[in-house]
């Protein structure tokens, strides 16, 4: 049986116990039906797995004793920051859990001119936090120790205003493609229309502030598909999809 990995929203330590939250409790007693002293992983996002064993797990309180650090993440050699237009809900989500999947290092939501999902106060907090919860369970699933920030929703303007370092923006009306990038240092930071893409003002403004506007074949991917494609691109060129690296 897999062991399960769980994300701890508290620090981790080894030799300690620890206090899980609401959502663990939920799935390790609801889905999973374990039980006082079984096994899990535990991570904090700060790029340790922790082997534990579960303490306490009842209807009240979920609690977990941790022993050793059983794996170790460095950072990548390329880190990927994904900044997409929002999109609607499952689209959205789908996007971001992939991303983290794929090796993302950070997520950030734009709001653009063809933005269609209105967010704002209470209902924007909510979203985000939901956004989290997404980028939680992809660490979980893929293995990722080290947990990707989804940054706090900002209009593309202002996002580009304060943009510095490289940049690559998806657009399927240029010639160029990846191959006609030279290797880009530490990070770099992928734009991503939402649905209908970004505006031609939005694009030149991209292209401005430093972007190179790359081309993904010559299909037009949706929103939801082009950040994917993207990254496995630019992971298999520059990144870790070598497994000998």
């Amino acid at each position: 049986m897999r062991i399960p990995r769980i994300f701890s929203t508290r620090r981790l330590k080894t030799g300690g116990e620890v206090l899980l939250d609401e959502q663990a409790r939920r799935h390790l007693l609801k889905a999973l039906r374990l039980k006082k002293g079984a096994p899990v992983v535990l991570f904090d996002g700060s790029g340790c797995d922790f082997d534990a064993r579960l303490t306490r797990l009842d209807k009240d309180t979920c609690a977990a004793a941790t022993r050793e650090i059983i794996h170790r993440e460095e950072p990548p050699q390329l880190k990927i920051h994904l900044a997409i237009g929002i999109s609607r809900g499952e689209r959205m989500d789908y996007a971001i859990q992939k991303a983290v999947e794929l090796g993302a290092w950070s997520i950030q939501p734009l709001f653009t001119e063809r933005t269609v999902v209105r967010l704002a106060g209470e209902r924007l907090a909510s979203r985000q936090s939901h956004w989290d919860g997404v980028v939680r369970h992809a660490c979980e699933q893929s293995g990722r120790s080290l947990l990707p920030a989804v940054e706090h929703a900002t209009p593309l303007a202002a996002w580009l205003a304060a943009f510095q370092g490289e940049g690559i923006l998806l657009d399927h009306r240029t010639n160029s493609g990846l191959s006609d990038l030279p290797r880009p240092g530490s990070d770099i930071s992928l734009l991503v229309g939402p649905e209908g893409g970004l505006t031609a003002a939005e694009r030149n403004a991209s292209l401005k502030q430093g972007f190179r506007a790359v081309r993904l074949g010559p299909r037009v991917l949706r929103t939801e598909t082009a950040p994917l494609a993207a990254i496995s691109a630019l992971q298999t060129i520059w990144g870790d999809f070598d497994v000998r690296a």
